[in-house]
Protein backbone atom coordinates (compact mmCIF):
# COMPACT_ATOMS: atom_id res chain seq x y z
CA UNK A 1 0.00 0.00 0.00
CA UNK A 2 1.39 3.23 -1.04
CA UNK A 3 1.06 6.40 1.35
CA UNK A 4 0.59 9.68 0.42
CA UNK A 5 1.90 12.64 2.99
CA UNK A 6 1.07 16.42 2.59
CA UNK A 7 2.28 18.71 4.28
CA UNK A 8 0.38 22.25 5.06
CA UNK A 9 0.64 23.83 1.83
CA UNK A 10 0.32 20.71 -0.53
CA UNK A 11 -2.74 20.16 2.15
CA UNK A 12 -3.99 23.98 1.37
CA UNK A 13 -3.63 23.26 -2.55
CA UNK A 14 -5.31 20.01 -2.24
CA UNK A 15 -8.57 21.66 -0.60
CA UNK A 16 -8.52 24.28 -3.44
CA UNK A 17 -8.39 21.77 -6.30
CA UNK A 18 -11.10 19.76 -4.01
CA UNK A 19 -13.36 23.28 -4.01
CA UNK A 20 -12.50 23.98 -7.62
CA UNK A 21 -13.94 20.63 -9.10
CA UNK A 22 -17.34 21.16 -6.62
CA UNK A 23 -17.52 24.97 -8.62
CA UNK A 24 -17.39 23.41 -11.92
CA UNK A 25 -19.66 20.96 -11.46
CA UNK A 26 -22.10 23.06 -9.84
CA UNK A 27 -21.78 24.96 -12.75
CA UNK A 28 -21.89 22.76 -15.33
CA UNK A 29 -24.74 20.14 -13.43
CA UNK A 30 -28.11 22.10 -13.25
CA UNK A 31 -29.45 19.56 -10.69
CA UNK A 32 -26.46 20.28 -8.08
CA UNK A 33 -27.01 24.48 -8.97
CA UNK A 34 -30.89 23.72 -8.19
CA UNK A 35 -30.57 22.10 -4.88
CA UNK A 36 -27.60 24.47 -3.78
CA UNK A 37 -25.30 21.27 -2.95
CA UNK A 38 -22.21 23.05 -1.15
CA UNK A 39 -19.62 23.29 -4.28
CA UNK A 40 -16.91 21.71 -1.71
CA UNK A 41 -19.70 19.03 -0.97
CA UNK A 42 -19.87 17.81 -4.13
CA UNK A 43 -15.93 18.16 -4.67
CA UNK A 44 -15.17 16.40 -1.02
CA UNK A 45 -17.98 13.69 -2.07
CA UNK A 46 -16.12 12.64 -5.10
CA UNK A 47 -12.43 12.14 -3.38
CA UNK A 48 -14.07 10.55 -0.66
CA UNK A 49 -15.57 8.06 -3.31
CA UNK A 50 -12.25 8.27 -5.18
CA UNK A 51 -10.18 7.45 -1.92
CA UNK A 52 -13.15 4.40 -0.84
CA UNK A 53 -12.01 2.84 -4.08
CA UNK A 54 -8.33 3.27 -3.92
CA UNK A 55 -8.30 2.59 0.16
CA UNK A 56 -6.26 -1.05 -0.75
CA UNK A 57 -4.07 1.02 -2.65
CA UNK A 58 -3.14 4.66 -1.40
CA UNK A 59 -3.49 5.76 1.77
CA UNK A 60 -3.89 9.93 1.98
CA UNK A 61 -2.01 11.70 4.86
CA UNK A 62 -3.16 15.50 5.15
CA UNK A 63 -1.76 18.38 7.61
CA UNK A 64 -5.09 20.10 9.25
CA UNK A 65 -3.49 22.32 11.47
CA UNK A 66 -5.40 25.45 9.52
CA UNK A 67 -8.79 23.94 9.72
CA UNK A 68 -9.72 24.55 13.64
CA UNK A 69 -8.97 28.71 12.62
CA UNK A 70 -10.99 28.67 9.23
CA UNK A 71 -13.85 27.29 11.38
CA UNK A 72 -13.86 29.87 13.84
CA UNK A 73 -13.05 32.44 11.01
CA UNK A 74 -16.53 31.48 9.52
CA UNK A 75 -18.40 31.49 12.71
CA UNK A 76 -16.80 34.57 13.96
CA UNK A 77 -17.87 36.72 10.38
CA UNK A 78 -21.62 35.24 11.78
CA UNK A 79 -21.29 37.44 14.90
CA UNK A 80 -20.08 40.53 13.03
CA UNK A 81 -23.45 40.26 10.93
CA UNK A 82 -25.76 39.60 14.00
CA UNK A 83 -27.16 43.26 14.32
CA UNK A 84 -29.72 43.75 16.75
CA UNK A 85 -30.72 47.01 15.43
CA UNK A 86 -31.54 44.65 12.26
CA UNK A 87 -33.56 42.44 14.06
CA UNK A 88 -35.49 44.93 15.22
CA UNK A 89 -35.82 46.65 12.12
CA UNK A 90 -38.39 43.92 10.81
CA UNK A 91 -40.57 44.50 13.27
CA UNK A 92 -42.77 42.15 15.95
CA UNK A 93 -42.94 39.30 12.88
CA UNK A 94 -38.73 38.77 12.77
CA UNK A 95 -39.08 38.19 16.54
CA UNK A 96 -41.91 35.66 16.21
CA UNK A 97 -40.54 33.95 13.70
CA UNK A 98 -36.99 33.35 15.25
CA UNK A 99 -39.00 32.18 18.13
CA UNK A 100 -40.96 29.46 15.98
CA UNK A 101 -37.77 28.59 14.14
CA UNK A 102 -35.39 28.40 17.32
CA UNK A 103 -38.53 25.87 18.67
CA UNK A 104 -38.12 23.72 15.99
CA UNK A 105 -33.95 23.37 16.61
CA UNK A 106 -35.15 22.65 20.18
CA UNK A 107 -37.83 19.84 18.62
CA UNK A 108 -34.77 18.32 16.09
CA UNK A 109 -32.66 17.50 18.80
CA UNK A 110 -34.88 16.01 20.96
CA UNK A 111 -36.64 13.80 18.23
CA UNK A 112 -33.29 12.57 17.20
CA UNK A 113 -32.15 11.62 20.79
CA UNK A 114 -35.61 10.14 21.09
CA UNK A 115 -34.85 7.64 17.96
CA UNK A 116 -31.55 6.94 19.17
CA UNK A 117 -33.16 5.12 22.04
CA UNK A 118 -34.97 3.21 19.21
CA UNK A 119 -32.30 2.80 16.89
CA UNK A 120 -29.50 2.17 18.78
CA UNK A 121 -27.69 4.93 17.39
CA UNK A 122 -25.31 6.52 19.80
CA UNK A 123 -27.17 9.59 21.19
CA UNK A 124 -24.32 12.04 19.97
CA UNK A 125 -24.66 10.31 16.18
CA UNK A 126 -27.74 10.84 16.38
CA UNK A 127 -27.66 14.32 16.95
CA UNK A 128 -25.70 14.79 13.78
CA UNK A 129 -29.08 14.15 12.12
CA UNK A 130 -30.97 16.74 14.23
CA UNK A 131 -30.76 20.81 14.11
CA UNK A 132 -26.82 20.55 13.90
CA UNK A 133 -27.47 19.43 10.51
CA UNK A 134 -30.88 19.96 9.69
CA UNK A 135 -30.72 23.78 11.16
CA UNK A 136 -27.42 24.69 10.74
CA UNK A 137 -25.96 22.63 7.32
CA UNK A 138 -22.67 21.24 6.70
CA UNK A 139 -20.48 23.80 8.01
CA UNK A 140 -22.22 23.33 11.95
CA UNK A 141 -22.11 19.26 10.92
CA UNK A 142 -18.65 19.24 10.38
CA UNK A 143 -17.87 21.44 13.63
CA UNK A 144 -19.56 18.79 15.65
CA UNK A 145 -18.82 16.09 13.92
CA UNK A 146 -15.07 17.18 14.55
CA UNK A 147 -15.97 17.54 18.41
CA UNK A 148 -17.72 14.14 18.69
CA UNK A 149 -14.87 12.40 16.73
CA UNK A 150 -12.07 13.53 18.86
CA UNK A 151 -13.17 14.46 21.91
CA UNK A 152 -15.77 11.43 22.13
CA UNK A 153 -13.81 9.40 20.49
CA UNK A 154 -16.86 8.64 18.38
CA UNK A 155 -16.03 6.78 14.41
CA UNK A 156 -17.71 7.71 11.24
CA UNK A 157 -19.21 11.30 12.49
CA UNK A 158 -18.36 13.33 9.63
CA UNK A 159 -19.80 10.66 6.92
CA UNK A 160 -22.84 10.76 9.07
CA UNK A 161 -22.72 14.68 9.66
CA UNK A 162 -22.30 15.03 5.53
CA UNK A 163 -25.03 12.71 4.62
CA UNK A 164 -27.45 14.09 7.05
CA UNK A 165 -26.37 17.89 5.67
CA UNK A 166 -26.79 16.51 2.06
CA UNK A 167 -30.23 14.82 2.93
CA UNK A 168 -31.59 17.83 4.40
CA UNK A 169 -30.43 20.16 1.39
CA UNK A 170 -32.21 17.94 -0.73
CA UNK A 171 -35.43 17.59 0.88
CA UNK A 172 -35.62 20.69 2.56
CA UNK A 173 -36.07 22.29 -1.38
CA UNK A 174 -38.50 19.31 -1.97
CA UNK A 175 -40.66 19.71 0.80
CA UNK A 176 -40.97 24.09 0.62
CA UNK A 177 -42.56 24.37 -2.53
CA UNK A 178 -45.63 21.55 -1.93
CA UNK A 179 -45.95 22.80 1.52
CA UNK A 180 -46.59 26.15 0.63
CA UNK A 181 -48.83 25.59 -2.67
CA UNK A 182 -51.37 22.82 -0.12
CA UNK A 183 -51.41 26.32 2.13
CA UNK A 184 -52.24 28.72 -0.38
CA UNK A 185 -54.67 26.47 -2.23
CA UNK A 186 -56.55 25.13 0.19
CA UNK A 187 -56.91 28.41 2.08
CA UNK A 188 -57.75 30.23 -1.22
CA UNK A 189 -54.90 32.85 -0.10
CA UNK A 190 -53.56 35.58 -2.11
CA UNK A 191 -50.75 38.80 -1.86
CA UNK A 192 -52.73 41.33 -0.16
CA UNK A 193 -49.35 43.71 1.06
CA UNK A 194 -49.44 47.20 0.42
CA UNK A 195 -45.99 49.10 -0.94
CA UNK A 196 -46.47 51.57 1.39
CA UNK A 197 -46.41 48.80 4.19
CA UNK A 198 -43.21 47.02 2.42
CA UNK A 199 -41.06 50.11 2.33
CA UNK A 200 -42.02 50.70 5.57
CA UNK A 201 -40.75 47.13 6.56
CA UNK A 202 -38.29 46.99 4.07
CA UNK A 203 -36.15 49.85 4.90
CA UNK A 204 -33.05 50.53 4.10
CA UNK A 205 -30.17 50.57 6.95
CA UNK A 206 -26.79 52.34 6.50
CA UNK A 207 -24.83 48.64 7.44
CA UNK A 208 -26.80 46.79 5.43
CA UNK A 209 -24.71 44.70 2.71
CA UNK A 210 -25.37 46.66 -0.21
CA UNK A 211 -24.62 50.14 1.50
CA UNK A 212 -21.00 49.18 2.74
CA UNK A 213 -19.04 50.63 0.20
CA UNK A 214 -16.25 49.81 -2.39
CA UNK A 215 -13.78 47.49 -1.52
CA UNK A 216 -10.03 48.52 -0.93
CA UNK A 217 -7.36 47.33 0.74
CA UNK A 218 -8.14 49.72 3.62
CA UNK A 219 -11.24 48.08 3.94
CA UNK A 220 -9.56 44.53 3.95
CA UNK A 221 -6.98 45.44 6.56
CA UNK A 222 -9.87 46.79 9.07
CA UNK A 223 -11.52 43.53 8.49
CA UNK A 224 -9.57 40.92 8.75
CA UNK A 225 -8.38 42.86 11.89
CA UNK A 226 -11.61 42.88 13.19
CA UNK A 227 -11.97 38.90 12.82
CA UNK A 228 -8.29 38.78 13.88
CA UNK A 229 -9.37 40.21 17.17
CA UNK A 230 -12.50 38.51 17.41
CA UNK A 231 -10.94 35.25 17.39
CA UNK A 232 -7.92 36.18 19.59
CA UNK A 233 -10.27 37.38 22.39
CA UNK A 234 -12.39 34.83 21.61
CA UNK A 235 -9.82 31.91 22.48
CA UNK A 236 -8.53 33.97 25.68
CA UNK A 237 -12.09 33.56 26.95
CA UNK A 238 -12.25 30.08 25.79
CA UNK A 239 -9.15 29.04 27.79
CA UNK A 240 -10.65 30.78 31.20
CA UNK A 241 -13.95 29.45 30.88
CA UNK A 242 -12.33 25.84 29.63
CA UNK A 243 -10.36 26.35 32.80
CA UNK A 244 -13.41 26.85 34.82
CA UNK A 245 -14.42 23.09 33.87
CA UNK A 246 -17.14 24.70 31.45
CA UNK A 247 -17.19 23.04 27.68
CA UNK A 248 -18.09 24.99 24.86
CA UNK A 249 -17.23 24.92 21.40
CA UNK A 250 -13.93 26.49 20.48
CA UNK A 251 -16.25 28.61 18.11
CA UNK A 252 -18.57 30.15 20.42
CA UNK A 253 -16.63 32.76 22.21
CA UNK A 254 -14.93 34.29 19.07
CA UNK A 255 -18.80 34.26 17.64
CA UNK A 256 -19.88 36.46 20.38
CA UNK A 257 -17.02 38.68 20.56
CA UNK A 258 -18.19 39.49 17.13
CA UNK A 259 -21.28 40.28 17.75
CA UNK A 260 -20.20 42.86 20.38
CA UNK A 261 -17.67 44.27 17.60
CA UNK A 262 -20.74 44.45 15.11
CA UNK A 263 -23.32 46.20 17.98
CA UNK A 264 -20.67 48.79 19.43
CA UNK A 265 -19.94 49.65 15.86
CA UNK A 266 -23.80 50.06 15.65
CA UNK A 267 -24.56 51.95 18.89
CA UNK A 268 -21.11 54.28 18.48
CA UNK A 269 -20.27 54.47 15.26
CA UNK A 270 -16.77 54.81 15.92
CA UNK A 271 -15.79 52.47 13.24
CA UNK A 272 -18.06 50.52 10.28
CA UNK A 273 -17.94 46.56 10.04
CA UNK A 274 -17.95 45.68 6.40
CA UNK A 275 -20.38 43.40 6.33
CA UNK A 276 -20.14 42.37 2.53
CA UNK A 277 -16.50 41.98 3.13
CA UNK A 278 -16.39 40.16 6.06
CA UNK A 279 -19.30 37.76 4.57
CA UNK A 280 -17.45 37.03 1.31
CA UNK A 281 -14.08 35.94 3.97
CA UNK A 282 -16.67 33.74 5.89
CA UNK A 283 -17.70 32.09 2.84
CA UNK A 284 -14.64 31.24 1.66
CA UNK A 285 -13.29 30.23 5.43
CA UNK A 286 -16.49 28.03 4.91
CA UNK A 287 -15.49 26.70 2.02
CA UNK A 288 -12.01 25.48 2.58
CA UNK A 289 -13.17 24.15 6.48
CA UNK A 290 -15.39 21.95 4.51
CA UNK A 291 -13.33 20.95 1.94
CA UNK A 292 -10.49 20.00 4.59
CA UNK A 293 -13.00 17.85 6.61
CA UNK A 294 -14.28 16.47 3.45
CA UNK A 295 -10.83 15.42 2.24
CA UNK A 296 -10.86 12.82 5.48
CA UNK A 297 -14.32 11.09 4.69
CA UNK A 298 -13.76 7.53 5.29
CA UNK A 299 -18.01 6.35 3.79
CA UNK A 300 -16.85 2.96 3.72
CA UNK A 301 -17.63 3.45 7.64
CA UNK A 302 -21.30 4.70 7.25
CA UNK A 303 -22.65 1.40 6.17
CA UNK A 304 -23.37 0.15 9.69
CA UNK A 305 -25.32 3.42 9.92
CA UNK A 306 -27.51 3.42 7.18
CA UNK A 307 -30.66 2.47 8.59
CA UNK A 308 -30.84 3.91 12.29
CA UNK A 309 -29.86 7.56 10.33
CA UNK A 310 -32.92 6.51 7.34
CA UNK A 311 -35.16 6.37 10.02
CA UNK A 312 -34.26 9.59 11.92
CA UNK A 313 -33.99 12.04 8.61
CA UNK A 314 -36.97 10.64 7.40
CA UNK A 315 -38.96 11.72 10.97
CA UNK A 316 -36.33 14.94 10.68
CA UNK A 317 -38.47 15.43 7.01
CA UNK A 318 -42.32 14.34 8.10
CA UNK A 319 -41.86 16.91 11.33
CA UNK A 320 -40.52 20.18 8.87
CA UNK A 321 -43.72 19.38 7.06
CA UNK A 322 -46.09 19.07 9.76
CA UNK A 323 -44.68 21.74 11.82
CA UNK A 324 -44.43 24.56 8.92
CA UNK A 325 -47.47 23.62 7.92
CA UNK A 326 -49.28 23.56 11.60
CA UNK A 327 -47.25 26.04 13.57
CA UNK A 328 -45.46 28.37 11.22
CA UNK A 329 -48.35 28.66 8.61
CA UNK A 330 -50.83 29.30 12.01
CA UNK A 331 -48.33 31.85 14.25
CA UNK A 332 -47.32 33.92 11.50
CA UNK A 333 -51.05 34.98 11.11
CA UNK A 334 -52.43 32.23 8.32
CA UNK A 335 -52.47 34.83 5.67
CA UNK A 336 -50.51 34.84 1.95
CA UNK A 337 -46.98 35.89 3.75
CA UNK A 338 -46.98 33.16 6.14
CA UNK A 339 -47.60 30.41 3.95
CA UNK A 340 -44.66 31.91 1.72
CA UNK A 341 -42.84 31.95 5.12
CA UNK A 342 -43.84 28.39 5.83
CA UNK A 343 -42.59 27.23 2.30
CA UNK A 344 -39.10 28.86 3.05
CA UNK A 345 -38.84 27.72 6.85
CA UNK A 346 -38.43 24.00 5.19
CA UNK A 347 -35.59 25.51 2.80
CA UNK A 348 -33.61 26.33 6.03
CA UNK A 349 -35.13 23.98 8.64
CA UNK A 350 -33.84 21.58 6.87
CA UNK A 351 -31.40 23.02 4.74
CA UNK A 352 -29.50 26.58 5.14
CA UNK A 353 -31.05 30.01 4.00
CA UNK A 354 -30.36 30.16 0.22
CA UNK A 355 -32.39 26.59 -0.34
CA UNK A 356 -35.32 29.12 1.76
CA UNK A 357 -35.01 31.89 -0.38
CA UNK A 358 -35.09 29.68 -3.55
CA UNK A 359 -38.15 28.06 -2.12
CA UNK A 360 -39.50 31.69 -2.08
CA UNK A 361 -39.12 32.71 -5.31
CA UNK A 362 -40.36 29.79 -6.57
CA UNK A 363 -43.97 30.12 -4.54
CA UNK A 364 -43.96 33.96 -5.28
CA UNK A 365 -43.25 33.77 -8.95
CA UNK A 366 -46.60 31.28 -9.51
CA UNK A 367 -48.94 33.21 -6.74
CA UNK A 368 -47.28 37.15 -6.53
CA UNK A 369 -45.06 39.19 -5.00
CA UNK A 370 -44.30 39.14 -0.58
CA UNK A 371 -41.71 41.01 0.11
CA UNK A 372 -42.41 40.75 4.25
CA UNK A 373 -41.75 37.08 3.82
CA UNK A 374 -38.16 37.48 2.26
CA UNK A 375 -36.78 39.98 4.77
CA UNK A 376 -38.35 38.02 7.82
CA UNK A 377 -36.93 34.95 6.57
CA UNK A 378 -33.68 36.30 5.30
CA UNK A 379 -33.09 38.04 8.90
CA UNK A 380 -33.74 35.31 11.17
CA UNK A 381 -32.11 32.47 9.35
CA UNK A 382 -28.78 33.94 7.82
CA UNK A 383 -27.23 34.06 11.12
CA UNK A 384 -29.77 34.59 14.67
CA UNK A 385 -30.78 30.64 14.26
CA UNK A 386 -27.06 29.71 14.13
CA UNK A 387 -26.85 31.45 17.62
CA UNK A 388 -29.44 30.01 18.93
CA UNK A 389 -28.64 26.47 17.80
CA UNK A 390 -25.24 26.74 19.07
CA UNK A 391 -26.46 27.58 22.48
CA UNK A 392 -29.29 24.53 22.09
CA UNK A 393 -26.67 22.04 20.88
CA UNK A 394 -24.47 22.63 23.59
CA UNK A 395 -27.30 22.67 26.44
CA UNK A 396 -28.05 18.94 25.03
CA UNK A 397 -24.44 17.81 24.68
CA UNK A 398 -23.87 19.17 27.81
CA UNK A 399 -27.17 16.51 29.37
CA UNK A 400 -25.54 13.52 27.13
Amino acid sequence: MTELNFGILGTIAFATAILWVGVFLRKHISVLAKYNIPAPVIGGVIFALANWALKDSFTFSFDMLCKDALMIAFFTTIGLAASIKMLKQGGPQVFIFLIVASVLVVLQDALSVALSYITGMHPLMAMLAGSITMSGGHGTGAVYAAIFQNERGLSGCMEVAMAAATFGLVMGSILGGPVARRLITRKHLAPTERSADDAATLGSDKNEPENDGPVNASVIMVTIMQIAIAMALGDVIFNIIDGLGVKIPTYLCALFVGIFIRNFSDATGLYNVHLRLADTIGTVALSLFLSLSLMSLKLWQLADLAGPMAVILAAQAAMMALYATFVTFNVMHRDYTAAVIAGGHCGFGLGATPNAIANMDAIVANYGPAPRAFFIVSIAGAFFIDIVNAVVIQTFVSFL
